[in-house]
């Protein structure tokens, strides 16, 4: 979306609504055409701006143009300079004024100007794009069904938040999420996909094994949750288990449970809440404590678990580093010692030829070809996805938040009210394009909608409304929803693994009793890991909570499809929280993968002596090879 066109949206949805106020005739091509423009403007991102206190809505389109305004001027000052910041200037009669005193602390628009910087190695951040996100209208001016499945999903995934993982697989009982793949089976777009993918079963529908799981090859096999982001690795002389979940890290350990967030709190139900987060208010952070709900206070720490429910890996993604599960992930492999991609295993030193007499060479790699190199290069991969989706976010796309458009569906029922309740918003406080729209939006999302009005509320809130209930107090990050930063680095740096690790190795259990990701061999047995139960019978299953469950799969987890379940779980996790779409995972991974593939390309024409060939499968099923022959 060019920058004039989507300035011209807000300057032109002014003059439409002059033009309708004094009735001037306008031609059908052109209210088609600003229709189009209308709704366009209304699906854009304005959090952190002056937001009207009854409606929810930016206050002044004047405000959005500078906004967009500074963010082409590609610097940092005219953000304060220019930009009217919603947490400093408040709408008080429908007047925006400064507010007074001052608010001690906002929340900052985390940068927009990463997009229009250079590099020195692999893609520049503006050379890598990414298809435009489903609109809130399709080509024929209907409601685009691929967007209001993606919203279901988001809501969907508010509904299930609490429920445990353990259940995200075939045959599951779990009636909650019946009820919801119900509910999403019932949506055209799962029938006639023509957008981005969902896996679905041998009868074309979402099932307890394929949603919310992503699209690439081996996402749908085994535990929804990668490995990666259970198991650990033995210690430094071999002593413990990968069912311990401990990470040795050096000589350190990474511990691989999560804080456990206060079960059934989520944020963000109420018109006033919901606009003091839009402005860019700061609130406090969230509570943490045991599965009886109560929260832990300072000094003490919060008790921690295995990631067990869609809250524990919202937490996980709301607080991880930047590529942390994927140095973590590099560093179980290396602990294991699983062969390197066999194109170069000779060359790591380390590999498969290393273990055999007759083919371990002299002489072997470490800061090339071996465990520094990728250790280096899975985490080089990352700042450079997040400043080409900046690019993205701000300077292309601008798309708004889910929790956004939720409230714009809440918006329109607030209006349906009868004019006695004190909730009613009456006809001329919303813009006419917006109020149709959205009807039609919303009519699709029935049955979706009744699910979330019909969740339990804390006494004193609002019970029946149709905002998205988040897992963050401060809801979304204060940047734009499309590409997604995480699904993004994500698809970078679980790139460089797979071009590093063989990802034909398969996870199994040796005869000697050791589990790891391996080359296939006689007498190896397929071996998979879970959280323990969290309640019931079978909780724990006889293992104590500090281990994991091992059980056997009815096939071998590849690690393709363990690095490619990763990628997925670290970024529709992010859904999970409320703050992303589908299609923010499936179009910034593979934006991710692109810039790996072009700073390989690189590094390879670097190698002037060793021949080599890393290929890499791609998260669409495809083979690349990058080396030299």
């Amino acid at each position: 979306m060019s920058d004039r066109r989507q300035e011209s949206y807000a300057v032109r949805l002014e003059a439409a609504e002059l033009a309708r106020s004094r009735q001037h005739p306008i031609h059908q091509a052109n209210r088609d055409e600003q229709r189009y423009a209308d709704s366009q403007y209304f699906m854009s991102f304005t959090k952190g701006l002056p937001h009207n206190p009854e409606t929810g809505l930016l206050q002044e389109a004047q405000d959005f143009v500078e906004f967009r305004r500074a963010i082409d001027d590609g610097f940092i000052d005219p953000f304060s300079d220019r930009v009217r910041h919603g947490a400093r200037f408040e709408v008080v009669d429908g007047v925006i004024q400064i507010c007074l005193p001052a608010p001690e602390d906002i929340r900052q628009w985390e940068v927009p100007t990463a997009g229009v910087v250079f590099e020195l190695e692999g893609p520049d951040a503006q050379a890598v794009t990414m298809a435009p996100a489903p609109p809130l209208l399709n080509a024929s001016g209907k409601t685009n069904p691929e967007l209001v499945l993606e919203m279901a999903e988001v809501y969907e995934l508010a509904i299930l938040r609490d429920q445990p993982f353990n259940d995200f697989e075939c045959n599951s009982s779990n009636p909650e999420l019946k009820n919801s793949l119900n509910r999403l089976n019932n949506l055209s777009y799962v029938k006639k996909q023509t957008g981005r993918p969902r896996k679905v079963d041998d009868k074309g529908e979402l099932d307890a094994q394929t949603v919310f799981r992503g699209s690439s090859p081996g996402v749908e096999v085994g535990p929804y949750l990668s490995q990666f982001l259970l198991v650990g690795n033995t210690d430094l002389n071999g002593g413990g288990s990968v069912a311990e979940g401990k990470i040795t890290y050096g000589v350190l350990q990474i511990d691989q449970k999560v804080a456990i967030a206060e079960p059934g709190k989520d944020y963000m139900v109420s018109m006033k809440s919901y606009v003091e987060v839009q402005r860019g208010l700061k609130p406090p952070r969230e509570t943490y404590g045991s599965t009886k709900g109560s929260p832990t206070m300072p000094p003490t720490r919060p008790p921690r678990r295995f990631i067990s429910t869609l809250r524990d890996l919202a937490t996980y993604v709301h607080y991880d580093a930047l590529y942390e599960a994927y140095l973590n992930a590099c560093i179980i492999l290396l602990g294991m010692g699983t062969p390197f991609d066999p194109g170069f295993d000779h060359l790591s030193g380390v590999g498969e030829a290393a273990k055999r007499t007759e083919t371990k060479r002299n002489a072997g790699g470490f800061a090339l070809y071996g465990g520094p190199h990728i250790l280096n290069l899975v985490t080089e991969v990352a700042t450079r996805g997040l400043k080409a989706v900046r690019f993205q976010k701000f300077n292309n796309h601008i798309r708004l938040r889910p929790e956004a458009l939720a409230a714009k569906i809440e918006l329109v029922r607030r209006n349906s009210l009868p004019e006695s309740n004190s909730n009613h918003i009456a006809d001329g406080k919303i813009p006419p394009v917006l109020k149709s729209d959205i009807c039609a939006f919303k009519k699709d999302l029935e049955s979706t909608l009744s699910a979330i009005a019909a969740l339990p509320r804390d006494p004193g809130q609002e019970k029946g409304t149709y905002f998205l209930p988040m897992a963050f107090p401060e809801g979304s990050p204060m940047h734009p929803a499309y590409g997604a930063g995480h699904a993004t680095v994500a698809g970078a740096c679980v790139t460089i693994l797979k071009a590093f690790f063989d990802t034909s190795a398969v996870l199994a259990k040796t005869r000697g009793g050791a589990a790891a990701f391996k080359r296939l061999e006689t007498g190896d047995t397929p071996i998979a890991f879970r959280a323990p139960n969290l309640t019931g019978p079978g909780a724990g299953e006889g293992v104590s909570a500090d281990c994991l469950v091992s059980y056997t799969p009815s096939q071998f987890l590849t690690l393709e499809g363990e690095l490619n379940k990763l990628a997925a779980n670290i970024s529709i996790g992010r859904n999970m929280a409320g703050v992303h779409y589908f299609t923010d995972y499936y179009d910034s991974l593979r934006m991710g993968e692109k810039i790996a593939i072009g700073i390989l390309e690189e590094q390879a024409l670097t190698y002037s002596t060793d021949p080599f060939v890393l290929s890499v499968p791609t998260f669409d099923g495809d083979l690349i090879r990058i080396g030299r022959r």
